[in-house]
C-alpha cells in the first residue's frame, strides 16, 4: 500500500535536506506533496521540489487557481487532509511558534490548523534558539497537542557554533515517518510509552576483519545495516544502547552507544565488557575461523605452490553470552542460512541456548542490501515476517521485544 505525505518545507539551510527525504520517502514506497514556504523559497525551488516529487508545488495560500475544467486545485483543506501524515521539514523556530499558538496566516500554518492528521516536526535552527525556553514551550504545547518530533541532531551549526539545532538526516526522518505510519507513537522521548526506557541492550552489528597480516584478512559481505536498524530501533524504544560494530561504512544510530572493533575476539570483549545487560541481539556476521598466525609485516607472494592457511577456530560470541553468569534476560541470535533456513535456525537456538533466533535466508542480496525477510524462531513456535525494509524489520523486532519487559 503507498502511502502519501505532505511535506512543509520551511525557511532555513537544511531545507537542501528536505529534497533528499523527499527521495529517500520514495525509495520507500511513499508519495510526497510539497509546500514550500516563502522563507524556503529562499534556499530550494519549486521547480526542484516538483521534480523530486512529481506534483505541483503549492506556495501560495491565494493560489488556489481554477483549472480549465472548472475544478478548484486542492485547497488547504484538501491539502491537509489528503495526505496520511504532515512532515515539517526543516521546522523552525518561527514557524512551530506559528503553529503552536495557532496562527493561520500562509498556506503550511493554514494546513497545520485545519489538519486531521498527525504532524511530524523536524526542527532546524541555532543552538540558542533551540534551547530558548520560548522555543522548548512550543515544542511542549506541540508535543501535548499530539505532534512527534525527530531531532534536532548535535553538530556544527551553519552559524559557525555547534550543539543542538542540526535537523535529522533524511534516513532518519524517513524511519520516523514510517514508524509514525505503522503506529509509533514514541519519537524522541516527547509523547508516548517506551516500554524499554531503564533497559539496558548491547546489539553486535556488521562483519569481522581477521587478520592475516597488515594488509590482509578475512571477511564477509555484511553491510551492517540490520544491526544498527535494530540497534537504533530498541534505542527509540528507550532502552539504552551499546552496538558492537565491526568495519561498516554506516553512521552510528543516533543515541547510542557505539564501540568499533575488527575481530571476533575484539566483539567480545567489547560485549563482556558492556554487560549487565537486559537485551542482547547478535546480528553480526562473526567469521567463524581466523588465520591461526597474524604476521606482523605483510606477508611476500611465496614463487611456487600456493601457501597453506592454517586456521583456528573463533570464540563462539551468541553462547557464550547465553551461558555466561551475567547472561541478559532475553539474547536473541541471527540464522543466516543459504538452505534448509528453518531447520537449521530451530538447531542453532536449542545449541546456542539463545531466547529466540531472527532466522534469514541470505542467498540473494540481503547480506548488502536494504531489505529483509524474516522468521522469528521462539519456544512457543515461529513467526514470519514478509520482505520489508531492515528497518522495518527492525520496528517489528524492537516491538516484540517491548512486549516481554512492559
Amino acid at each position: 500500500m503507498t502511502h502519501r505525505v505532505l511535506l512543509i518545507i520551511g525557511g532555513g539551510i537544511a531545507a537542501y535536506k528536505s529534497l533528499l527525504l523527499i527521495r529517500e520517502l520514495a525509495r520507500r514506497d511513499i508519495e510526497t506533496q510539497v509546500i514550500l514556504t516563502k522563507g524556503g523559497e529562499e534556499f530550494v525551488t519549486p521547480l526542484s521540489a516538483g521534480a523530486l516529487s512529481g506534483k505541483t508545488v503549492f506556495t501560495d495560500l491565494w493560489d488556489m487557481t481554477p483549472t480549465v475544467a472548472g475544478e478548484a486545485e486542492m485547497g488547504h483543506i484538501e491539502l491537509s487532509r489528503s495526505a496520511d501524515m504532515i512532515v515539517v521539514a526543516p521546522a523552525t523556530a518561527n514557524l512551530m511558534s506559528r503553529a503552536a499558538h495557532g496562527v493561520a496566516d500562509d498556506l503550511a500554518t493554514t494546513t497545520l490548523l485545519a489538519t486531521d492528521k498527525r504532524v511530524l516536526y523536524a526542527p532546524a535552527m541555532n543552538v540558542r534558539m533551540w534551547e530558548a525556553e520560548a522555543t522548548q514551550r512550543n515544542v511542549k504545547t506541540l508535543a501535548d497537542d499530539g505532534a512527534l518530533f525527530i531531532g534536532p541532531d548535535v553538530g556544527d551549526m551553519a552559524c559557525g557554533e555547534y550543539g543542538p539545532g542540526r535537523m535529522a538526516e533524511p534516513d532518519a526522518i524517513a524511519d520516523a515517518v514510517q514508524g509514525a505510519l505503522m503506529g509509533e507513537m514514541s519519537l524522541d522521548g516527547y509523547r508516548g510509552a517506551r516500554p524499554l526506557a531503564g533497559r539496558k541492550a548491547v546489539v553486535t552489528a556488521g562483519p569481522t576483519r581477521e587478520a592475516i597480516d597488515p594488509v590482509r584478512y578475512i571477511s564477509n559481505h555484511s553491510s551492517g545495516r540490520q544491526g544498527y536498524a535494530i540497534a537504533q530501533a530498541l534505542a527509540d524504544q528507550g532502552a539504552e544502547v551499546t552496538l558492537v560494530s565491526g568495519p561498516t561504512a554506516l553512521p552510528a544510530p543516533r543515541g547510542a552507544n557505539f564501540v568499533k572493533i575488527e575481530s571476533a575476539i575484539e566483539m567480545l570483549d567489547a560485549v563482556e565488557g558492556a554487560l549487565p545487560a537486559d537485551i542482547f541481539v547478535s546480528v553480526a556476521a562473526v567469521a567463524d575461523w581466523r588465520p591461526a598466525t597474524c604476521y606482523d609485516k605483510k606477508a611476500p607472494k611465496p614463487k611456487g605452490a600456493v601457501p597453506p592457511l592454517e586456521m583456528t577456530e573463533n570464540p563462539d560470541i551468541l553462547a557464550t553470552i547465553c551461558k555466561s553468569k551475567k547472561r541478559p534476560k532475553l539474547c536473541v541470535g541471527f540464522a543466516a542460512q543459504t538452505h534448509d533456513v528453518i531447520k537449521l535456525a530451530r538447531a542453532k537456538r536449542k545449541k546456542k541456548s539463545c531466547d529466540w533466533i531472527v532466522a534469514n535466508d541470505v542467498s540473494g542480496d540481503v547480506m548488502g542490501g536494504h531489505e529483509n525477510a524474516v522468521t522469528l524462531v521462539t519456544d512457543t513456535g515461529e513467526e514470519s515476517w514478509s520482505r520489508a525494509d531492515k528497518r522495518a524489520i527492525a520496528r517489528q523486532l524492537a516491538l516484540k521485544i517491548g512486549e516481554v519487559f512492559s
